[in-house]
């Protein structure tokens, strides 16, 4: 049997074959499969194949979260209609609207564990790689297959070694390292491969920061992004043991991060590989800074803007929209005194959900408008009007410009 990497070792347990190589095709059963609201799509799919019956309930996850609540009248017609789905089906795994970002969520309620393969309607279902697992994003159409057969076809993708060495210096976040990744590699730079996250960096760091990682591995064009990891319940020594990579396994290229030589990063419109320092862009007017998102609407998050807005407040001149990433992550913040700090502040702090990041509502850009966003992508109109320019970077970058109505240096706000 050859050495492989992660995620051939997962793909090659969920198609039931002895090894699996890069480029072969294979049929994977996932352990778990996650649409959002889009799920109407899928439904939409399952019925046209004359499906009637889910091949395994228990593997699927329903999340709204995308316009939650409903933005317009249509949006809440398609939720009645999944709401419908879900019961018709008999889907358990459901998360109505206001419980949280599907992919915090799944991680945060323990459906993830290390070694799964989990499907998702989402290009940032890359972010279960933070503790182990592969996670990938497919289209509806696709996951009425796994509805209906409980498995897909599936390409086996190619791995990039990327190693994050040494602790990062004051102001610089896994954001920051993400940004540089991405501009390392391009937008398409690791095009239906995926990235395992390895170093000194990686070892010592949080879930959360790994979740930030493993998601922008998305805005590179990653099928997948992994880091190893052997932890977990003796229960699924099975499962777990694919979230190791093999000792002599084949890797399509690797690339070095030097995190301790790292500084605060802005993405500059309109591509997420458009990165330079934010000293170069200091100065630059905004209008709104978003802290939230799959990426980085996680309770450290709030805890470093709380710390760096007490006993501040937002320029006037400049909306801050803070989004926790689930209701969780709210209560959490709550109970710890972070969002009175926020909203004393001058931040309006909205439900869990997906809308500012995705432009559907609670944030939109009006024409000419600048904001500062903590979330993944800054294309035009990703967040309202095709006249806005949108500039990515972490929350600590994001919270000093919201203090000073332009792009700022986050470091001289933080202990």
């Amino acid at each position: 049997m050859s050495e492989m990497t992660v995620c051939e070792k997962i793909l090659s347990r969920t198609s039931g074959q002895e090894s699996v190589r890069p480029g072969e095709i294979i049929e994977a059963r996932p352990d778990l499969a996650m649409s959002h609201d889009n799920t109407y799509l899928v439904y939409r799919s399952f019925k046209e194949v004359g499906a009637s019956r889910l091949k395994d309930p228990s593997s699927i996850v329903v999340v709204l979260d995308h316009r939650a609540p409903a933005s317009t009248v249509n949006s809440a017609n398609t939720q009645r209609f999944i709401r419908e789905i879900v019961n018709r089906l008999g889907i358990e795994n459901f998360f109505d609207i206001g419980t949280g970002i599907c992919h915090q969520l799944l991680i945060e309620r323990g459906l993830v564990k290390p070694g799964m393969l989990i499907l998702g309607t989402d290009s940032h279902s890359t972010t279960y790689g933070s503790i182990g697992a592969m996670g990938t994003g497919i289209g509806a159409t696709d996951m009425a297959s796994v509805w209906s057969k409980g498995s897909l076809w599936l390409k086996v993708p190619a791995t990039i070694r990327v190693e994050i060495t040494g602790a990062t210096p004051k102001g610089v976040f896994a954001k920051d390292l993400a940004l540089i990744l991405v501009g390392k590699l391009g937008v398409m730079g690791a095009d239906y491969c995926c990235i395992e996250f390895y170093g000194e960096y990686i070892s010592n760091t949080s879930i959360s920061e790994r979740m930030t990682l493993c998601n922008m591995a998305a805005e590179a064009g990653a099928k997948s992004a992994i880091v190893p990891s052997g932890s977990g319940s003796k229960d699924n020594l099975s499962i777990q043991s694919c979230s190791i990579p093999d000792k002599n396994a084949t890797y399509l290229t690797s690339l070095r991060i030097d995190s301790q030589t790292a500084e605060p990063i802005v993405a500059v419109p309109p591509s997420v590989d458009n990165v330079v320092s934010v000293r170069s862009v200091e100065g630059t007017k905004i209008d709104q800074a978003f802290l939230g998102s799959c990426t980085n609407g996680r309770l450290d998050d709030l805890a470093i803007a709380a710390s760096m807005l007490n006993g501040k407040k937002v320029r006037s001149s400049t909306r801050l929209i803070i989004t926790p990433a689930s209701s969780e992550i709210y209560l959490a913040a709550a109970k710890e005194g972070i969002l009175e700090i926020l909203v004393r502040s001058g931040a309006v702090v909205t439900n869990p959900g997906c809308g500012p990041c995705l432009g559907a509502h609670q944030g939109i850009l009006a024409d000419g408008e600048t904001c500062i966003s903590s979330s993944n992508r800054n294309f035009r109109g990703r967040m309202g009007s095709r006249d806005a320019e949108i500039y990515l970077a972490s929350p600590a970058t994001v919270v000093a410009s919201a203090i000073e109505g332009k792009i700022a240096d986050p470091r001289r706000y933080l202990e």
